[in-house]
């Protein structure tokens, strides 16, 4: 079993060290390979994969890309690129014809996430531009097939992110994790055309299934089989009944969950 997921670029030789383990370990052939600790122990490190990556390590909802009908050669449009991960799995979905314009606000987050795309060789498929969308936009106009608001007001983009789409339509969604922010957002929605607005809650709730037997109640005997008082006769009183039971499936919520929730949002710009 996995309990942590660690992204790290592997030399032939390299010494790594966390809160776990210090290990040096080597690169062999294979899905596993198998790191001896310093200190004794050790671990197994997966080969890497851009599935796994994005399910242990960034988390991401698979509904985003299955509500936006990506494919290649799809242009998209990213409002808040963040550390990159929704990006990296938009161009894992749009490769090798498509494109990504990313738009993020910080300076140094996008410089970064600029590198980080050139050393996994997919810098030719991203534009990134350092700006605020809600005041300056995409950068580009009539071009995108889909867009994505990951920003903390996503309602103040929704005109620059319609202006952005092609004109024959597109599907827009937007990442919120209040109620209160979808709310704007929708109305934001509505008041520039767009349809087919839908809003899912993210966060993933895995319960504890359990197979458990539970007696029936005991009411008594029927009243209605009751003889008169005169009639009936004395019987002597038997042994503790044996009262019927049931078998059946419980779930039980967790108490306690890591991260907080989450809404996607989806609308279709219609076509002009």
């Amino acid at each position: 079993m996995f309990y942590f997921f660690t992204p790290v670029s592997v030399l032939h030789i390299k010494q790594i060290q966390c809160k776990f383990i210090q290990q040096i370990f080597t690169v062999t052939q294979g899905l596993f390979t198998l790191m001896t600790s310093m200190k004794g122990g050790g671990a197994y490190s997966h080969r890497e994969s851009m599935e796994k990556l994005f399910q242990y390590v960034y988390n991401l909802p698979q509904d985003q890309f299955n509500s936006a009908r990506l494919h290649p050669p799809c242009a998209v449009c990213v409002a808040g690129t963040g550390s990159g991960s929704l990006s990296h799995a938009i161009l894992r979905t749009i490769a090798p014809t498509g494109h990504l314009h990313t738009v993020e606000f910080h300076q140094q987050r996008a410089e970064k996430v600029a590198e980080e795309f050139k050393e996994h060789r997919v810098g030719h498929l991203v534009t990134v531009r350092n700006q605020d969308v809600c005041k300056d936009g995409f950068g580009v106009t009539g071009v995108a097939d889909a867009v994505f608001l990951d920003i903390p007001s996503p309602w103040e983009a929704v005109g620059h992110a319609k202006a952005a789409m092609k004109k024959h339509g597109g599907r827009l969604c937007s990442f919120s994790p209040c109620i209160e922010q979808v709310q704007r957002t929708c109305e934001a929605l509505t008041h520039q055309g767009f349809e087919a607005i839908s809003t899912m809650e993210v966060l993933l709730r895995v319960h504890d299934v359990r197979t458990v037997s539970l007696p029936l109640p005991d009411f008594g005997p029927d009243a209605s089989a009751q003889t008169e008082p005169d009639a009936r006769e004395e019987t002597p009183p038997t042994s503790t009944p044996n009262h019927p039971s049931i078998t059946l499936k419980t779930t039980t919520p967790p108490r306690e969950m890591p991260g907080h929730t989450g809404y996607l949002t989806f609308a279709t710009k219609p076509r002009t």
